[in-house]
């Protein structure tokens, strides 16, 4: 397995948040304060669903 390439959102700045790693099938997702904790997959399609979702309000309060 190739190695991850790790990114965290430009919006985060200066704070933790949750880093991805993009893949052609899937997105690994680990916290910026652990990373040595581990990370996650889920399908490219479960991923872009949630962003989609994200970005569409849903969650918002």
């Amino acid at each position: 397995m190739a190695e991850l390439k790790w990114r965290k959102s430009t919006w985060s700045g200066d704070y933790n948040c949750v880093e991805v790693a993009l893949s052609p099938g899937s997105t690994a997702v680990r916290d910026s304060k652990a990373p040595e904790d581990g990370h996650f997959t889920v399908p490219a399609a479960q991923w872009g669903f949630f962003l989609h979702t994200l970005k569409s309000g849903r969650f918002d309060r």
